[in-house]
């Protein structure tokens, strides 16, 4: 039925543009899923297979005064790890290839708010990151001698999402500022690499020297992955509210300069 000329059809949020917009950008990681989704998987699986073999034996890590099995210790900061750095590479490329490609305009033309396109990108980059996150676990789940059984599930979660909303709002600022694809790799291998090895993935942060402690505890990515680890051990190296507060007051300020940027269309609209 055609609309009555002058009455708005689409009121307050336009549920189907954003679902399509969500859906488009699920189905573009899932379509080369063997490579989005498994190929992580396997990475990590032999960070695991490597590093217990190398280390795991002669070194339990000690978390808050316990030890623990090195192997237990590393696998949840793995599971995060390939959480964090999928869903910055998945918003990472959305704008980015609109850009490159000259296809940018499908993105703004829509009838669509800033708002709708944010939470789409965003939506589409949490999702891949927890669907690698359910592939990696499942693959350790199998694995010998690993224990990746939660003991707090809604912690898991929580800071899972806290982990993945920070790596997507970081991979539409990336989109947005970079013109071409070496922009958006220099990110990943001088910011969010360097941040994610140097968390606590590998080692316990209370091994460190007092100065790198101190470094440590200015990552946001370590309260991230400590936060995560607590949902599998039930130990931390830092209070899990300085973690939530901190990561989601810094979820709450990328996004607001997330919706800023796309709003003016700085560097998309030229």
């Amino acid at each position: 039925m055609i609309p009555t000329p002058g009455v708005p059809v689409i009121r307050n949020v336009n549920w189907g543009g954003l679902r399509t917009l969500y859906i488009k950008e699920v189905r573009r990681f899932f379509k080369v899923q063997l490579q989005t989704i498994w190929a992580p998987a396997v990475t990590n699986l032999l960070y695991l297979a490597v590093f217990t073999v190398a280390v795991g034996a002669r070194s339990p890590v000690h978390v808050g005064g316990v030890e623990v099995a090195f192997a237990d210790f590393l696998a949840p900061g793995l599971i995060v790890m390939g959480m964090l750095t999928n869903a910055f590479a998945n918003s990472s490329f959305s704008l980015l290839v609109g850009k490159i490609q000259g296809t940018i305009v499908d993105y703004l033309m829509p009838p669509l708010s800033t708002a709708e396109l944010l939470a789409a990108l965003v939506g589409g980059a949490v999702t891949r990151a927890f669907c690698v996150g359910g592939a990696v676990w499942l693959a350790m789940l199998l694995w010998p001698g690993v224990h990746v059984v939660p003991a707090h599930p809604l912690a898991v979660l929580w800071f899972g999402l806290l982990g993945a909303l920070f790596l997507s709002f970081l991979g539409v600022l990336t989109s947005i500022w970079a013109e071409k694809f070496d922009h958006a790799a220099a990110v990943t291998n001088f910011v969010v690499g360097p941040l994610t090895l140097l968390s606590g993935t590998f080692y316990s942060v209370d091994r460190l020297a007092p100065l790198f402690q101190t470094i440590s505890h200015l990552n946001p990515f370590f309260y991230i992955i400590s936060g995560f680890r607590y949902g599998f051990l039930g130990l931390s190296d830092s209070p899990l509210w300085v973690g939530s507060i901190g990561i989601l007051a810094l979820d709450a300020a990328m996004g607001l300069l997330c919706y800023w940027l796309l709003r003016r269309g700085w560097k998309l609209k030229n």
